[in-house]
């Protein structure tokens, strides 16, 4: 299966959901190069920046599971190599 690299950019705006997009971030950490996070305590609303090298499948899986968790929003942007 030929391997893609994207990035993935989540908002969280609920904090309830923080460990289950962490659970899911650590189900995929084998595919996982980098994380960045910003959280806005003021706002409740937390960003997270992921690099990812993996399957089309893989990466799209993983963000519709974080897309499908309550007050979170995950987009993936592939590169076109």
């Amino acid at each position: 299966m030929e391997e893609r690299l994207a990035v993935l950019g989540i908002l969280i705006e609920n904090n309830d959901a923080v460990q289950a997009v962490n659970d899911l971030l650590h189900e995929y950490g084998n595919y996982i190069r980098g994380r960045m996070g910003i959280p806005r305590v003021k706002d409740s609303v937390s960003a997270i920046s992921i690099i990812i090298i993996a399957s089309n499948n893989q990466i799209s899986t993983l963000t519709g599971k974080l897309g499908m968790l309550k007050g979170v929003s995950a987009k993936a942007v592939y590169s076109k190599l």
